[in-house]
């Protein structure tokens, strides 16, 4: 065998990990495979810590690598990656003078998203990771990626990255180091971590800092003995696991090489490990953007918003103000801080502070344009990686919704097919991204590396809704909010595997990342509104919905106007719990009295869209209990699949019961 129980053991306990089970290891007195002689001097020249010098050193002797890479995340470093990558095949070079310093890589068909049924919590029982989690038992998920790792890096580079999550001397940041076989995950990581030689020396001894060991590999080894070409993209068009066990804080992803699969500091650590470690330690990991919001008298409020992936969160995150037809809507500054995760903390004063814990963004490219995200395009003009965009005769990227109509020269799509007028399929793929590093963002906050966070006002929820929910309501106190996220339903987006525009259910955002039981999530929430001292403290919560359609239509014309939604919920942050004034009460929360253009701000709004007027603003607002009556049995029993685990709080079945009794009263009203 490799190495003995005892060494594993005392590895572990020196990285720091608390571990809740005795015997979490025990599997590794069975392993059998072919110990790989190697001479590792080098790895203690690149890093004192001991603990880490040793795993480094038996993932060599596992994953069998033609050679390794120690990375120092130095620009020198990150050009030879991309010339490598270029040789490969993997990285096309754009045209310097369109697309200064940027490159195009095209994955395979099997290989474009999430693959969530092939995404593990291995957790010590199934109750503890719950109906939303795919669950193994650890001992028998060990075995199997033994098995799947030994060799798998045969014929290639392995890679080390040592990077860390969120800023720098903050109490929010969590340190990891990913083992590799592809240098697009290293260049990505690049982009999206805090990387290389000086994150090293904040893990420069055993007692400096935890650090959670993540091993990916894109699952192809190469045949010393073939001369077949390599893939330029390769990954295991069979075989693909993302494995997440908690309560060692290891991550293991094999088979493929396609974003948050691969680039495992993303959603594996920052949401599935870090959410499940937020629990233990008392705060939050969230897939929520960060805004900074500065109304026109200098009055500045700082958001979340949770929407699943593909649904508006990069667009919000970078919102124009000025391009919105309000009035002074000049006046009014819109900065962000990220656009897809936020670690939060409750502070001594009662409020919750945030972080993004990232360092660039890994966006989806297709809807994206100067019209809908005029700072996104900005922002990825240059230094930029795509991937699975079309590329133009003249060496630029397009994607379906950048321009009204394709570019009057050829292109080759994302499946690298010529694409013309005569193409029945799209140039992009639907989950197209990009991938940029965050101070390339013309608004970033300042306060974007604060090492306590920012303060937090409101919490958006949203999602994809063409029926049903109304353009936004707030909730009416913290437990009904909870209750809001828990329920929060969307129309599935080509972000995952899958069939898309069907509605689930995804609470929070979160059912694809959440590391551990949703009901203890749930609860986990609730708590923070327990000490009923600092509940004014809190962040109001609201929803908003800007797909809502007619006969086919979006009504909302959404993008930049919905700074007038920002602004009717930037005013309301300051209203005291009951107080209706500029609302109108209904029964799943506080519409704005959108009829008052004091109360909800529609100056040159009708003006502006021919579509736009009272009666298109009734229907964006109209509440349809016997809708919402179908919406609440549809919750009820998402709530019942978790009774053979460990049942929904009771608060959320009241509040529940709470809403269920308002509708009845509102459709009784409403038929006499």
């Amino acid at each position: 065998t490799l190495s003995s129980i005892q060494s594993h053991q005392s590895i572990l306990s020196a990285v720091g990990f608390r571990h809740k089970r005795h015997q979490l290891l025990s599997h590794t007195s069975t392993r059998t495979y072919y110990k790989f002689p190697v001479q590792t001097d080098f790895v203690g020249r690149w890093t004192t810590n001991n603990t880490l010098q040793s795993w480094i050193n038996e993932r060599i002797q596992l994953f069998q690598p033609a050679a390794v890479h120690l990375c120092d995340g130095s620009q020198e470093e990150n050009q030879s990656l991309i010339f490598k990558q270029m040789q490969q095949g993997t990285l096309i070079k754009l045209n310097p003078q369109l697309r200064p310093d940027s490159y195009l890589a095209r994955s395979t068909k099997s290989d474009t998203a999430r693959v969530e049924d092939a995404t593990f919590v291995c957790a010590g029982s199934k109750s503890l990771v719950g109906p939303t989690n795919n669950w193994e038992d650890p001992e028998k998920m060990h075995l199997k990626m033994d098995k799947l790792f030994a060799g798998s890096m045969r014929g290639r580079t392995m890679y080390v990255v040592p990077f860390a999550m969120g800023p720098q001397n903050s109490p929010f940041t969590m340190y990891g180091v990913q083992v590799t076989d592809s240098p697009y995950v290293v260049s990505s990581m690049r982009i999206m971590t805090r990387m290389g030689l000086n994150v090293l020396e904040e893990l420069s001894s055993d007692e400096s800092a935890n650090w959670v060991p993540c091993v990916h590999s894109v699952g192809a080894p190469l045949p010393t003995a073939s001369d077949s070409p390599d893939s330029p993209w390769p990954c295991n068009a069979t075989d693909k696991y993302i494995v997440h066990f908690p309560e060692e804080r290891r991550i293991w992803s094999y088979g493929s090489g396609y974003g948050g699969n691969a680039i495992l500091g993303k959603k594996c650590l920052a949401l599935r490990l870090g959410s499940f470690i937020a629990h233990d330690e008392g705060w939050l990991a969230e897939h929520m953007l960060i805004i900074g919001v500065t109304n026109p008298q200098g009055e500045k409020k700082y958001f979340l918003g949770c929407f699943p992936s593909a649904c508006g969160k990069t667009n919000l995150a970078m919102l124009e103000a000025s391009l919105c037809t309000m009035e002074n809507s000049d006046k009014w500054k819109v900065e962000c801080l990220g656009d897809d995760i936020a670690w939060i903390r409750k502070a001594a004063d009662g409020k919750l502070y945030a972080v993004n814990p990232e360092n660039g963004f890994f966006g989806v490219a297709p809807g994206t344009s100067y019209e809908s995200n005029k700072n996104a395009m900005t922002m990825i003009e240059k230094n930029t990686i795509f991937t699975n965009v079309a590329v133009t005769d003249k060496g630029d990227v397009w994607w379906e919704g950048m321009s009204k109509d394709p570019p009057s020269e050829g292109m080759i799509a994302w499946n690298r097919h010529e694409h013309g007028p005569w193409s029945t399929s799209p140039a992009a793929h639907p989950n197209a991204r990009f991938c940029v590093g965050i101070h390339q963002c013309p608004v970033l906050d300042a306060e974007f590396s604060n090492p306590d966070g920012v303060p937090i006002s409101g919490i958006l929820f949203g999602g994809r809704r063409s029926t049903t929910v109304p353009l936004t309501y707030e909730c009416f106190n913290w437990n009904h909010g909870v209750f809001t996220g828990s329920t929060m339903s969307s129309e599935t987006t080509a972000a995952a595997a899958g069939l898309r525009g069907v509605l689930r259910l995804d609470p929070f955002a979160m059912r694809p990342f959440c590391g551990y039981n949703m009901s203890d999530y749930f609860r986990h929430w609730l708590s923070f509104g327990e000490d009923k001292s600092t509940k004014d403290q809190l962040p109001k919560m609201f929803m908003v919905n800007w797909f809502r359609k007619d006969k086919g239509r979006i009504l909302w014309p959404g993008f930049s106007e919905n700074l007038r939604v920002i602004k009717w919920i930037f005013d309301r942050c300051d209203k005291k719990e009951g107080d209706v004034s500029n609302a109108i009460e209904t029964p799943v929360g506080y519409i704005p009295n959108y009829r008052d253009p004091k109360a909800f701000d529609t100056s040159n709004l009708f003006d502006s869209f021919s579509h736009m007027d009272a009666t298109v603003m009734d229907r964006i607002f109209d509440i349809d209990a016997k809708q919402f009556q179908k919406d609440l049995s549809m919750f009820g029993e998402f709530y019942k699949s978790f009774e053979d685990t460990q049942k929904i709080p009771s608060k959320l079945w009241e509040e529940m019961n709470q809403v269920k009794q308002r509708l009845d009263a509102h459709v009784q009203s409403t038929s006499k």
